[in-house]
């Protein structure tokens, strides 16, 4: 069930939001946990017994981890959690992409497994990954209330698209949740505003991509693809994310913030600090900081740099240009480490053009099927040989220029620099107060209507 569906929007939310607000406090995490486990099942079936073994199994492993004052215990549990919930994952996402690697290199022919992925697998488990650590370092104590700890894991906003939320950050709210009218207000408009984002530009940038590949080749048509595609995955995550992070405020839950404009960036080392925030933020407490992160020798940081940002890379798909894409963006981060920092800072318009090409490019590595499609799609749009445009490609160019004027102002902080400055200015004016009501209403009932007349609707990031 997408958030961005009338089903969701109509009936599911609706529902909800009812049973949530009418429940009395003791209750309103059974609540929460009886409609997630719903939501997800609802796309999933079967596979609901997945999420819900994880749930399980987490729980009882965290518990034997904080009971246990000898420290051999204490790691034992932690490994036996951790070879769990990786199994869990290679099983589910990377099992047949092991044996179809294996296949090739030893020439043999293993039958591929029926393995369906469950939805979300990725993030459920880094999240009851960074439980069971965090319950190891002692940082927080093990939940004894199983239904408190498996709202937590299941929670539907965050459940199948991140953003990835750590126990530490919500366990208070998971026992007194902060439920106030700015809490809700500010959830109602974010969770709008994320999905008119990814309503009215992924979905629109995305069907300019279907439609542009569906053309004769040209460099014109692979570069819009391109960065089309960069675009669209932005507004697709990004507005996800807001609307995760709204329907939490909603329900009392304050999750941290997914992403920070990372189309300003001033360098890659930056982007990164901008671009799935809960992602790097993860790795980096839980993988490349144990490793050492940069307080050992030259060589060993960039030992720890390859492995994080190969995992970054694979996590993402089994698949080869995810690990290529993940790679690539460590060598960028080592080159700008080592040659070029000086040369990047205080350098306002190269800075924005030296990042922005690279991470056209990179997402031209994501957005392929396979390494060839990859370098065939390179080739194509750094090749001024062969057909430097064609009449489809001027033609969509023009079609949706709007959209893609929209789309890069709108990756840009201006229309929220504008909003705040009348905000500042105007701050008790009711007029005022009135016009961002309607306006938000307004952008609401626009992109109810585009979702019945349209029948083009994906989410990029379900599939991770």
């Amino acid at each position: 069930m997408l958030f961005s569906s009338i089903s969701f929007l109509y009936y599911f939310l609706p529902l909800v939001l009812i049973s949530f607000f009418v429940a009395p406090k003791k209750y309103k995490n059974i609540i929460l946990l009886i409609f997630s486990l719903f939501f997800y099942f609802y796309g999933e079936g079967k596979l609901t017994i997945v999420l819900i073994l994880s749930c399980t199994i987490n729980y009882f492993i965290a518990i034997l981890i904080d009971r246990n004052n000898k420290e051999s215990k204490r790691k034992f549990w932690l490994v036996i959690g951790l070879i769990v919930n990786l199994s869990l994952l290679i099983y589910f996402k990377y099992f047949n992409f092991f044996l179809e690697n294996i296949n090739h290199l030893l020439n043999v022919n293993i039958a591929y497994l029926n393995v369906v992925m469950p939805l979300g697998i990725s993030f459920f488990t880094f999240q009851a990954l960074s439980y069971l650590v965090d319950v190891y370092r002692k940082e927080v104590k093990a939940d004894l209330n199983i239904i408190n700890l498996t709202t937590y894991i299941t929670l539907f906003p965050q459940l199948v698209a991140g953003p990835i939320v750590r126990y530490q950050t919500i366990k208070k709210e998971l026992i007194n949740k902060d439920i106030s009218y700015e809490n809700i207000s500010y959830g109602i408009n974010r969770f709008i505003i994320g999905l008119s984002k990814k309503v009215l530009l992924a979905n629109n940038l995305g069907l300019l991509v279907s439609l542009l590949k569906e053309t004769p080749d040209s460099t014109l048509s692979m570069w819009l693809i391109s960065i089309s595609f960069t675009l669209q995955i932005y507004f697709d995550f990004s507005g996800y994310s807001d609307m995760a992070i709204g329907l939490g405020r909603i329900f009392g839950f304050k999750f941290l913030e997914n992403f920070n404009y990372p189309y300003i960036s001033k360098s890659i080392t930056d982007f990164w600090k901008r671009w799935h925030i809960s992602l790097s933020s993860f790795l980096k407490d839980y993988v490349y900081i144990p490793l050492g992160g940069n307080r050992c020798s030259k060589s060993r940081w960039i030992f720890n740099i390859v492995t994080v940002w190969f995992l970054t890379g694979f996590w993402h798909g089994a698949q080869w240009n995810f690990i290529l894409w993940g790679l690539y963006f460590a060598i960028i981060l080592l080159v700008e480490k080592f040659f070029i920092k000086d040369f990047i800072e205080n350098k306002k318009i190269i800075n924005h053009i030296y990042v922005m090409f690279l991470v056209i490019i990179s997402f031209t590595i994501f957005n392929g099927e396979s390494l060839i499609e990859v370098f065939n799609n390179l080739k194509l749009m750094f090749s001024f040989n062969g057909n430097l445009y064609t009449l489809e490609s001027i033609y969509y160019l023009k079609s949706f220029s709007i959209i893609l004027i929209i789309s890069v102002i709108s990756s840009t902080p201006i229309i929220k620099n504008i909003i705040n400055k009348i905000n500042d200015k105007y701050n008790k004016s009711i007029i005022i107060n009135i016009i961002f009501i309607v306006g938000i209403m307004i952008l609401f009932i626009i992109t109810t209507a585009y979702l019945i007349d349209s029948t083009f609707n994906p989410f990029l990031y379900f599939r991770f």
